[in-house]
């Protein structure tokens, strides 16, 4: 656990000290992420050595203990978390066209970065709430880095994630009303099926859709991902969008009972099929580029919400193994995307996807980036996206009643590889007249091509991951 807090203090100081000398270097970033990164992989190993490892902050007792908890799930996240981190933080200070230097971006993703370590900890609803509130309020603030054109985006982002913060808090209340206690781990052995408990899921699962960007509680999120800067959109989908995913998947597998979550599973799974098809259906129509990276998210998140709802109906573990490694996969080929599509609209002076005609002879390792990343939303094998499908759809072809599931993934798969190959397709046409100031930075765009290699590398190392979701390991 001592590796785990090390993790999450080092970005917490690093924004402090940032914040208090005023300096904008990225490289106190870079160095702070790779810190963290190594104590994360401290924690790994040591659940891995020691299992599960609980923490009670001060020396106080329960029930009056702020408790984290370091679990496998928990030690993989940061150890995700500082990862990306790093690498946006290397792409930010390097690119030409990251428009984060010497801004407040720096203090910021720090303070992100230690919000998320302390989200991933905490097992504990209104500690969740906190980190909720700070992990909204820093994204928000990232947004407007980019200008007044991002002020709007960034304050309806703003108001509607404070609108999903009195949804989660009312639940909270109630049952706290209802039981006396806010600890995860005390509350999991209280909880009734009763319609006190049953309103107040129903009440923060609505407030963490809304903050997820979950269909159809989306619509805040392709205009503020696309109005921030490069660096700061692909933090915000590789990484924002999954605190309110844990906290939901922590709600409705450990605190409620199960056959509230039997019951809740096919709503949830059924909210997934249909953000696989219309949020692909967006992405495919978007006119621009980032919009279109941000509707896919949009689409993408589909598939976590259809195994969460599986998982919760049926409790096979090969879908709480797909649910993580949608997670991986996703936040892996969206940060390549949304550096790919940055360095490529910055570059070439559009933000049209019609810009991107004959990219592959303008700028091959930008596009050939936002391909490999494509090719696993799409799920070719044997990239990640890939493994989480093969994953997911195993259980669902044994039997024929789970094949509706099964045609769901399938629509949405062939979906996103319309909008994959649609932009594919445009950067073999003939190339169009380039920006008086072309100049392509080529080392941010083998950057963009790191997480995209990253994530088909997924493969090589799936053995081990699927038995540390199965919870074989530690």
């Amino acid at each position: 656990m001592n590796f785990a807090l090390i993790s999450l203090l080092i970005p917490l100081l690093m924004a402090l000290f940032l914040l208090v000398s005023q300096m904008r270097a990225g490289w106190w970033m870079m160095a702070s992420s790779l810190l963290s990164l190594l104590a994360a992989l401290g924690a790994l190993q040591s659940v891995i050595d020691d299992g599960s490892q609980w923490l009670n902050l001060g020396g106080w007792d329960s029930p009056l203990a702020i408790r984290f908890h370091l679990m496998p799930v928990s030690a993989l996240l940061l150890v995700f978390t500082a990862l990306i981190h790093l690498l946006v933080a290397v792409y930010a200070e390097r690119s030409r066209h990251s428009q984060t230097r010497r801004t407040d971006f720096w203090p910021l993703a720090s303070l992100l970065h230690g919000s998320l370590a302390a989200l991933w900890l905490s097992n504990d609803l209104f500690n969740w709430y906190i980190t909720l509130e700070l992990l909204g309020l820093v994204a928000v603030a990232m947004v407007t880095i980019s200008g007044p054109k991002a002020y709007w985006p960034a304050l309806r982002y703003l108001l509607l994630s404070l609108v999903a913060s009195l949804f989660y808090l009312l639940g909270v209340a109630l049952l706290y009303g209802r039981y006396g206690v806010l600890d995860l781990a005390l509350l999991t052995k209280l909880t009734q099926a009763d319609p006190g408990t049953q309103a107040a899921l129903v009440l923060m699962t609505l407030g963490l859709m809304l903050k997820a960007a979950f269909w159809p509680l989306h619509l805040w999120l392709p205009p503020a991902h696309a109005s921030a800067p490069t660096a700061v959109s692909a933090l915000l989908s590789a990484l924002v969008v999954k605190g309110p995913l844990f906290i939901l998947w922590m709600l409705w597998s450990e605190l409620a009972p199960a056959e509230l979550g039997r019951q809740a599973g096919p709503v949830i799974a059924v909210a997934g099929v249909l953000a696989l098809i219309f949020g692909g259906w967006s992405a495919w129509r978007a006119p621009f580029i980032k919009i279109m990276v941000a509707y896919s998210t949009v689409a993408q998140l589909g598939y976590a919400m259809l195994a969460l709802g599986l998982l919760l109906h049926w409790q096979k573990p090969e879908l709480h193994v797909a649910l993580w490694l949608f997670v991986l996969a996703h936040g892996l080929a969206k940060v390549s995307m949304f550096l790919a599509a940055g360095e490529m609209q910055a570059t070439l002076g559009s933000k049209s996807v019609a810009c991107l005609k004959g990219a592959t002879q303008t700028m091959p390792i930008a596009m050939f980036a936002f391909a490999v990343a494509g090719g696993s939303l799409i799920g070719l094998p044997p990239s990640g996206g890939f493994l989480a499908k093969w994953v997911l759809l195993r259980p669902l072809l044994l039997e024929p009643a789970h094949w509706p599931w099964a045609a769901g993934v399938l629509i949405g798969t062939l979906i996103s590889a319309a909008y994959v190959f649609r932009i594919v397709a445009l950067s073999f046409d003939r190339a169009s007249p380039t920006h008086p100031d072309y100049h392509p930075d080529r080392f941010a765009q083998w950057l963009a091509l790191l997480p995209a290699l990253c994530v088909w590398g997924m493969a090589l190392i799936s053995d081990s991951l699927i038995l540390w979701l199965t919870g074989v390991t530690g």
